[in-house]
């Protein structure tokens, strides 16, 4: 290299532990949903996002959450959780209410179809996650697993 030339720049590398990791977590996060969205899709005719919202709505008080609370309850954002809940709608699984005391709020409460969409759902959806993906962790290491991903979940929410 000559004096006129430019240095190449110099990139950022990971460690070989901290690149095994972060390969290890990105391929998780790539191909779970698409894993989870076939496997509820198979089975129910939702995806995860959906799935999620129809069991924070099975879970709250008279089926019924605001939107917003939905969205946190279903782990998602709310716009993405508002377009799910339009198509939920759209198949009659959800109802979108005006709050009570503020006709600008939104509820969504679940209906009778939508608990059973649910209920058909969850036990392949538990099979799934159970047998298929967690199968052959040890209680321990299911144990290490969970500390260790709520420690990376707090990392994103705190960011």
């Amino acid at each position: 290299m000559s004096a006129d030339e430019p240095a190449a720049p110099r990139v950022p590398r990971m460690d070989p532990v901290h690149a095994r990791a972060w390969r290890a977590l990105v391929a998780v996060g790539q191909q779970l949903p698409a894993r989870l969205d076939a496997q509820l899709t198979e089975d129910a005719g939702v995806i995860n996002v959906e799935y999620a919202i129809l069991g924070a709505l099975a879970a709250a008080p008279g089926s019924m959450l605001r939107m917003g609370a939905l969205a946190e309850g279903s782990l998602s954002s709310t716009p993405r959780t508002s377009k799910a809940v339009t198509r939920l709608q759209k198949r009659e699984l959800v109802e979108r209410i005006a709050g009570a005391d503020d006709g600008r709020a939104i509820n969504v409460r679940l209906t009778r179809e939508g608990l059973r969409t649910y209920l058909r759902a969850t036990p392949p959806h538990i099979e799934l996650a159970r047998d298929t993906i967690l199968g052959d962790l040890s209680d321990e290491e299911l144990t290490t697993l969970a500390a260790l991903l709520e420690r990376v979940i707090g990392r994103l929410d705190a960011a």
